[in-house]
């Protein structure tokens, strides 16, 4: 079997799919224009990665309460100091930044909604 996404119930899907579109890189693979308004997000290899959606009658998941080591969604950033930046300027909060001894260099930040995101700047590409 081949990973096609995952799903995450948020409470403002298309101001959260439009935040993650802007300064994330994502780009919308298709959307629901009215109620649940699913949004499928692909990363710049053309897969989809996320689904996101706001279903009123199911549980939205207290993501902001919940450790980033529990759930966070990874990207690879060429240079994830700048980009922390950058997205902190765009609404992110900063979790915390470890740096390993070959180089690597993840970061936690949380989208403005509280999903945590950590920028991965490996030294040795995984996979």
């Amino acid at each position: 079997m081949i990973f096609e996404h995952f799903a995450l119930n948020v409470p403002d899907v298309r101001r959260q799919a439009q935040w993650w579109v802007e300064h994330v890189g994502f780009r919308v693979v298709w959307r629901k224009e009215d109620a649940p308004f699913t949004h499928f997000l692909g990363d710049e290899s053309g897969r989809v990665v996320i689904e996101l959606y706001s279903n009123a009658a199911a549980l939205c998941l207290p993501v902001a309460e919940t450790p980033a080591a529990a759930f966070h969604v990874a990207v690879v950033a060429r240079d994830a100091r700048s980009e922390r930046r950058r997205l902190i300027e765009a609404g992110a909060t900063f979790q915390s930044e470890d740096v390993f001894p070959d180089g690597t260099c993840l970061i936690m930040l949380r989208d403005p909604w509280g999903i945590s995101l950590q920028l991965c700047q490996r030294a040795k590409p995984l996979g």
